[in-house]
């Protein structure tokens, strides 16, 4: 009796512990999937799939990069969450998913703290406030903010979605300023610029990358932007504090990451592929056209990064009283 018990324990011993094989397998031994929580085309996508086209040529396997648009961000997290964490499955996906719907969201179908391993945040970009000139005939805050209030009841600004970076940064600057204005949330941000630029709405705030463009061809007047320090290719643009706004520095910013469990000395592999990736000669310039800091700091660093930013956004989504719909 006691022989079976130990060999039927033997044989019960790998079900146990399903990915013990991986966990002595170099990386990458395989073809790697990067999941992206949006559509194609997104801020996040491009990202990804710049770092994937490094990484491949420099690890020599094939890197992937998988879009699972859904629920905000939560399809595809639910999916590497479940994922064996032998750094073939990751995860690039932008502040939403990380933090924002933490703050949003109670009933949030997952952790992304406790259940997802922190690798690297990759880049942040700053918001820059805009107006439509026809629209809005004003070029500084002290006049949008006199413009808002005589037109509350008409007042209008567009985001990407509930609960996006440019939705929740336009409930700030109501907070800060005492203004009114009604939301209009579309499916990305390219709708939401469609809407700005045609008159529909009359204020937004907007990826520094995406909106360049449309302010330099006049479209679209810049009124701040809400960085640390004034952007090189919108120069004659104030910062928030700089323009009368205290306390008023955001940034949009993007996490990669992977399914928990990830051992350290793999986790540390993962991390010297990817801020290798960020930092090369054949990246790093290119996300800086787009309007992206590259960060690339260490776990730790973006584990603490992502718990203070969950707070201040839940602080946020309190005052403005804010419900996911």
């Amino acid at each position: 009796m006691k022989r079976r018990t130990l060999l039927a324990a033997s044989l019960a011993a790998p079900s146990a512990v399903p990915w013990a094989a991986h966990a002595q397998s170099p990386w990458p031994s395989a073809a790697s999937t990067i999941v992206v929580p949006f559509a194609a085309g997104s801020s996040s996508d491009i990202v990804a799939r710049a770092m994937a086209q490094q990484m491949q040529i420099a690890l020599g396997r094939s890197f992937v990069v998988e879009n699972r648009p859904g629920a905000t961000g939560e399809l595809g997290a639910r999916q590497v969450i479940r994922s064996a964490p032998d750094g073939h499955t990751l995860m690039h996906a932008p502040i939403s998913t990380w933090a924002i719907n933490v703050a949003l969201r109670p009933n949030l179908g997952y952790d992304p703290v406790n259940q997802l391993t922190r690798i690297t945040q990759t880049v942040r970009t700053p918001n820059v406030l805009v107006v439509n000139p026809q629209k809005v005939p004003v070029t500084d805050l002290p006049g949008l903010v006199d413009w808002l209030k005589r037109n509350a009841a008409t007042a209008a600004y567009p985001s990407s979605g509930v609960g996006s970076s440019d939705h929740l940064t336009g409930e700030m600057f109501k907070i800060a300023t005492g203004t009114e204005m009604a939301h209009v949330p579309y499916t990305g941000g390219g709708p939401a610029m469609t809407s700005i630029i045609a008159g529909d709405t009359q204020v937004s705030f907007q990826n520094l990358g995406a909106v360049i463009p449309h302010i330099l061809d006049g479209r679209l007047r810049a009124i701040l932007i809400t960085g640390d320090r004034r952007a090189a290719n919108l120069p004659d643009t104030p910062t928030a504090l700089e323009a009368g706004l205290r306390d008023f520095v955001v940034y949009s910013w993007q996490g990669f990451g992977g399914p928990p469990g990830m051992a350290p000395a793999l986790l540390a592999r993962v991390h010297e592929a990817a801020v290798a990736a960020l930092r090369s000669p054949a990246v790093a310039p290119r996300l800086t056209e787009l309007g992206f800091d590259v960060v690339a700091n260490t776990p730790e660093e973006f584990a603490s990064f992502q718990v203070a930013e969950i707070e201040r956004w839940r602080q946020v989504v309190r005052a403005g009283n804010i419900r996911a719909e």
